[in-house]
């Protein structure tokens, strides 16, 4: 088991303390990688700190284990399989690479067929799929998607009939082109949803509902067998994970709504954060820099909580894609050879929007009883149109968010202190557009990655999201014996 004494055993001293005694703090805790600056220097390492981390990474033989998961061995030993979204942009096993682009290069053909005109007119995408089938490409169309967007994009994810019909509501389904994005193609949710899709589409009197279908999927025969032509099954790997899905045809929701350019642009500045991962040293390297701050907090000052807060409207939805990626990947309690890990995983992962969450949840963080360590993103050029005022003081309350958590405020009256001394990273891009967008969420993925070898578990299997799907089955046909509290709402709902 990996030692982690000498982290444990790292001084607590206050970050003001820590300015002052480091002239170079600043520079020696800052990065800039991909159109994108990292700051760390608010956060409680040091240089001893991050030399305690590169030694317990290299215990745990980081720099193999990512070189193994690069080039295609499989790391994902719960599942025997190969860990391959890398290779979707460009970076990894030269077979899977050429794979993806086979593929990618059939996603293409099929969007150029579709503005061809070749299933007719469409107007509209339904883009049914859900978890990484669906957090990804809403993240991407919300983000990137509110200028030229081409065509009208809709994700719905939820088995709540209010979703879809909310955009059948919208929609003309005779200009509708319906994508089911689902890796096994039997993902109940989505199954459900595209039946019901395609009923809509029936009863409005299109007469080849079927022949509007897309299909995403990693078992081209299932979809094939649920009706789909083979034509229109865009495939991708087997050892894609659904929350690691949006660089291949999982993404073609965003491929068709912002253009094939945006979504080369896309895997681009992926790979060139996974190039910097892959060949910077870790304590120069933005995703280890990121892990190694994120243990301190857990294994040492035992917060339970992470915060990512976006002080940019069209990154929204990043808190809710991380929340997937981070808690379903590292929350576990067994390692990667099923021994009880012993020490804390994942934080929970939440946050919100600046400056909406300043009114809302920013008094825990500044005068609460917990410690969270908070990250604020945010994007130097705006978003808007509008006078400069409104992206000034959008960024402004970002940085001095910071330097007030940092700083804390001593007064007479209790109620008007602040402690201070709370930590938070700051990621400021010099622009929000496809290729930095993409450097963002590969750099949240190799930080993930970094985070679950130093603590020794697997971060690419989710059985622990299977228990409650299985029981829902067992429930909805049936014969199953619940505890007498569910029994009784299963009753009192009218679903026995």
């Amino acid at each position: 088991m990996a030692d982690w004494s000498a982290i444990e055993a790292l001084p607590a001293r206050r970050l003001t303390e820590l300015f002052d005694a480091d002239t170079d703090r600043l520079a020696r805790l800052s990065l800039d990688v991909a159109g994108i600056h990292f700051d760390w220097s608010k956060t409680h390492l040091t240089a001893e700190a991050i030399a305690a981390f590169e030694a317990l990474a290299k215990a745990q033989d980081l720099a193999g284990k990512r070189e193994a998961m690069f080039g295609g061995e499989h790391v994902n030993v719960t599942e025997d399989r190969p860990v391959e979204h890398t290779a979707e942009r460009g970076e990894g096993n030269p077979e899977s690479v050429a794979r993806a682009r086979q593929f990618h290069a059939r996603m293409r053909a099929l969007i150029d067929a579709i503005e061809a005109g070749a299933l007719g007119d469409i107007r509209h995408v339904l883009h049914i799929g859900i978890g990484g089938s669906a957090l990804g490409p809403d993240l991407l169309i919300d983000a990137l998607g509110r200028e030229d967007r081409r065509y009208d994009v809709a994700i719905v994810s939820n088995v709540d009939g209010v979703a879809l019909e909310d955009v059948f509501a919208k929609f003309d389904p005779s200009a509708t082109l319906l994508v089911i994005a689902s890796k096994t193609f039997t993902t109940t949710e989505t199954m459900l949803n595209a039946a019901s899709a395609i009923g809509w589409m029936t009863e409005n009197g299109v007469d080849d509902p079927y022949g509007r279908v897309v299909a995403l999927t990693a078992n081209p025969a299932k979809a094939i067998e649920w009706g789909v032509d083979e034509t229109r099954v865009l495939p991708f790997s087997e050892g894609v994970g659904g929350r690691y899905s949006l660089w291949s045809s999982i993404g073609f929701p965003a491929a068709i709504g912002l253009g094939w350019s945006a979504f080369e642009e896309l895997l681009e500045g992926a790979g060139e954060m996974d190039r910097h991962f892959r060949l910077s040293a870790l304590h120069e390297n933005a995703p280890a820099l990121a892990a190694f701050a994120d243990l301190y907090y857990t294994q040492v000052r035992h917060c339970e909580t992470r915060a990512p807060f976006a002080y940019d409207e069209r990154l929204r939805l990043l808190p809710s894609y991380l929340q997937q990626l981070e808690m379903e990947s590292n929350g576990k309690s067994v390692t990667a050879d099923g021994q009880p890990v012993g020490r804390p995983t994942a934080p929970i992962t939440w946050g919100g929007v600046g400056t909406d969450a300043q009114h809302a949840v920013f008094q825990l963080l500044h005068q609460g009883t917990h410690l969270v360590p908070v990250e604020f993103i945010a994007v130097i050029e705006a978003g808007d149109t509008l006078a400069e005022d409104h992206h000034r003081q959008l960024l402004l309350n970002a940085f001095a968010q910071g330097a007030a958590l940092m700083k804390g405020k001593q007064a007479e009256d209790p109620a008007r202190s602040y402690p201070g001394d709370r930590p938070s990273s700051t990621l400021l891009l010099d622009t929000l557009d496809a290729r930095t967008l993409g450097a963002l969420i590969a750099f949240y993925e190799h930080r993930t990655f970094v985070n679950g070898v130093l603590l020794g578990i697997n971060s690419f299997d989710q059985f622990g999201v299977e228990l409650g799907k299985e029981m829902a089955k067992a429930a909805d046909q049936g014969g199953q014996d619940f505890d007498p509290s569910t029994t009784d709402l299963i009753r009192r709902a009218g679903l026995d």
